[in-house]
């Protein structure tokens, strides 16, 4: 069973690997849904932990849907994390009409190599997700991300369940949207994932005491003195239940193993 973490410092990848996660989402702008990071933070990641570290590749947040500059900047951020020694990238790319851009997706996937290539959550806003499986196998990714198409992984089981046996082996299918220690159990019995991504974040106090009346330099809604960490002790405690799902006694382990890969 494997625990992916999503993390945007070198204190939350190393809460990250010190509570058990075998792999690391390195991402800037969690509050976009996550952009490429800057070169400083792959290069200080990398060199902090011993555990693999994938790398967002998106040039920016909103649509799936990238103009030529837009891919030009994606096929050089893929050339830098590479340099930087990452294991892999995290991209996903969709046609106007909501399809996979298979072509474009291709070319950086096998730009990309050695490294892996996870396939995002693009597929979850896709036009038909178990449509775009297949396009996303045709790019030769390693892995794709996925709820479901739904906003949380209890409620895109079935269809979770279903991509899995559908990939026949051919691409690992990754669990993520709302996966916590509470329902982990749930969500790997029903959908026979073994895979699982999860942002363990939680808010913390600022250190700054100085707070001014001032204007907001972002958009509407946000707490701009707030920060959030990743809780070794929410990792370690989402490791202890993937233990348990590995062991003899429990029946998950009698279920088909169809996306092993790492």
């Amino acid at each position: 069973m494997v625990l992916e973490v999503c993390i945007d410092s070198v204190e939350a990848a190393r809460a990250a690997e010190a509570g058990g996660a075998q792999r690391v989402e390195l991402c800037s702008d969690l509050v976009e849904g996550g952009i490429t990071p800057s070169a400083g933070l792959i290069d200080a990641v990398r060199s902090a932990l011993k555990i693999p570290v994938f790398v967002m590749m998106r040039p920016r947040g909103g649509d799936f849907c990238y103009s030529a500059d837009e891919f030009d900047v994606m096929r050089k951020d893929v050339a830098i994390a590479q340099s930087y020694g990452a294991d892999g990238v995290v991209l996903g790319l969709l046609l106007p009409d909501g399809t996979i851009d298979v072509e474009r997706t291709r070319e950086l996937v096998d730009s990309s190599r050695p490294m892996q290539v996870t396939f995002h959550r693009a597929i979850d806003v896709s036009s038909s997700v178990e449509e775009s499986l297949e396009q996303v196998i045709e790019t030769g990714a390693d892995r794709v991300l996925t709820s479901g198409g739904k906003q949380t992984a209890i409620d895109g089981a079935t269809v979770i369940a279903q991509l899995i046996a559908n990939s026949r082996q051919r691409i690992s299918v990754m669990v993520c949207g709302g996966v916590r220690k509470a329902n982990l159990r749930e969500i790997a019995h029903a959908t026979g994932a073994s895979e699982f991504h999860a942002s363990l974040r939680q808010k913390t106090t600022s250190p700054v005491t100085y707070q001014p009346h001032r204007p907001s330099l972002s958009m509407g809604g946000l707490d701009e003195h707030a920060r959030y960490a990743t809780s070794a002790d929410e990792v370690r405690a989402m490791r202890r239940v993937l233990d348990t799902l590995e062991g003899p006694e429990d029946s998950i382990n009698q279920l088909p193993r169809l996306n092993r890969l790492l």
